[in-house]
């Protein structure tokens, strides 16, 4: 999915967070099993906890939620879990967060660019072919093969400039 420039990546308010769950668990449970990979149990509730926003979501707060529903879950399975969604390009690692967001595009790998709020935390995926393009020209030119790639670029969503051009003009 490419989006252009009119485009909004971003949800906002009127967005269904609900149907957008419901989605990426039924997209990822088909994408598994036609890949012939397991969709544990586990590996879903994680994935899950991490659609329940387009936020980041850390490591740590993935165990707190999965041990405050009663189990009593250990780091490096909840370290498993993240490593197949990310192999199976199910999510995206957000490094500069050192967190971990859903991917809204098609699993497996693939080059995408997060457009990262710095004031909201909201995080949105946009997958721009004229991106990608530079980006693998550069790496040509100095003999580099460009791997798919995620790349993050921090700024300010819509929402927020919307409510800071608002602000502005009750002064």
């Amino acid at each position: 999915m490419s989006t252009t420039p009119s485009e909004n990546p971003f949800p906002g308010t009127a967005h269904d967070h609900s149907a957008c769950v419901h989605g990426a668990l039924a997209d990822a449970e088909n994408y598994c099993s036609g890949q012939g990979l397991r969709l544990t149990d586990n590996r879903r509730r994680v994935l899950e906890i991490i659609w329940r926003g387009h936020g980041p979501v850390k490591a740590y707060d993935i165990l707190d939620t999965l041990n405050g529903s009663g189990r009593r879950t250990a780091p490096p399975t909840v370290y498993r879990a993240l490593d197949f969604l990310l192999d199976a390009g199910l999510i995206h690692r957000v490094d500069s967060l050192n967190a971990f967001v859903g991917c809204p595009h098609s699993p497996g790998a693939h080059h995408a660019q997060l457009l990262i709020c710095s004031r909201c935390g909201a995080i949105a995926e946009i997958e721009d072919q004229d991106v990608r393009a530079v980006v693998d020209a550069s790496g040509a030119r100095h003999g580099f093969t460009v791997e798919p790639q995620t790349l993050e670029i921090r700024g300010i969503c819509p929402d927020c400039r919307q409510a800071k051009d608002e602000g502005r003009s009750a002064l």
